[in-house]
């Protein structure tokens, strides 16, 4: 499985106050977009399937093996690590990829070094563990 800048807990319904700049930006519309993908949000907050950083250390360690990309100041930077680092303890993280200097958007920008980078790394990850 690949991860790519993806939310995968419900850190967005956290508070603000402890959330970085980034995590906050655009705060109200991932809570939305949250709202409108879970079929009843208050009694889906713990499914792993919808968030599967909220799964069981037991679910993990059947979790296929998984490479997590991110990017250094991504509004996302913050559940990916903890998914990352839970599913290393279950051996099931092949790569955590962390691109440097970058926002969310920042690898669209195909003229940035940073953008190249992380193609390369991602072409490294994907012929290394899944072709």
């Amino acid at each position: 499985a690949v991860g790519i800048n993806a939310e995968y807990g419900d850190y967005c319904f956290s508070s603000p106050e402890c959330m970085t700049i980034d995590e906050r930006f655009d705060l109200e519309a991932k809570r939305k977009l949250w709202k409108l993908i879970a079929a009843d949000m208050e009694t889906q907050k713990d499914d792993p399937l919808l968030f599967p950083g909220k799964a069981s250390d037991e679910l993990l360690e059947k979790f296929p093996p998984t490479i997590i990309r991110e990017v250094e100041f991504d509004m996302f930077i913050t559940e990916a690590t903890r998914l990352a680092n839970r599913l290393r303890r279950a051996g099931r993280l092949l790569e955590l990829i962390v691109i440097p200097g970058i926002p969310h958007t920042g690898t669209l920008h195909i003229d940035l070094k940073a953008s190249k980078m992380d193609l390369n790394a991602f072409k490294t990850a994907i012929n290394e563990y899944l072709i």
